[in-house]
């Protein structure tokens, strides 16, 4: 297979209770999975795509001829987004970004908990199925922006830095209904090392 799931840093009650574990591990190995398995369906059609990442993969999209070009955008924008968001949850995050990390929050949102108030605000409003986003820019400025279904910030020359997944199978078990619970018990288990990492290194 072309690609793979990523391992998860964590097993799947680690991150009780802000998540439980049977939505971790149905949320891994079906939901996942099953976009993982599709993308690679879709790649195997078309030899020139076989080499290409899956961020160039992204980028590349409107010149992907149809079908492979709706089942990339779907499936594999749901790999792309699914690695973001396991990759910067932990069960024991480091709290808060570093100084100079902090120091773009700082510049672009007042605070922390400014940032937080404005992304939680924006993850509530979102209508349907989607995703809230922390992302930088070509000059490294941040921004929060939403993308609806499996839509990527790499299709709109955003690099995503921190994804919360709004999809009810993310939090549905757990909350039901309750969509501003999970976002803020999802906050409990924000990597800012993680997040960091995406800012200086992408």
């Amino acid at each position: 297979m072309l690609f793979q799931l990523p391992k998860l840093n964590f097993a799947y009650k680690d991150l009780e209770p802000y998540i439980d574990s049977l939505t971790v591990e149905t949320h891994y190995t079906k939901h996942h999975q099953t976009y993982c398995t599709n993308l690679n369906k879709a790649v195997n059609e078309l030899p020139e795509l076989v080499k290409l990442s899956i961020e160039q993969l992204l980028i590349k999209l409107p010149t992907i001829p149809e079908p492979q070009k709706t089942v990339i955008k779907n499936s594999g924008g749901g790999f792309y987004n699914h690695n973001q968001y396991w990759s910067t949850l932990s069960p024991k995050p480091q709290k808060a970004p570093t100084a100079n990390l902090m120091r773009a929050i700082n510049a672009t949102f007042g605070s922390l908990d400014n940032l937080k108030s404005m992304f939680s605000g924006t993850a509530a409003k979102l209508f349907g199925s989607g995703w809230t986003w922390l992302v930088k820019d070509r000059n490294s400025a941040i921004d929060i922006i939403t993308t609806q279904n499996q839509d990527s910030p790499i299709t709109l020359s955003y690099r995503p830095i921190l994804a919360l997944d709004l999809w009810e199978h993310a939090y549905y078990l757990k909350y039901q209904n309750r969509r501003a619970d999970y976002i803020e018990a999802w906050w409990n288990l924000v990597d800012w090392k993680a997040v960091g990492d995406y800012y200086f290194n992408s």
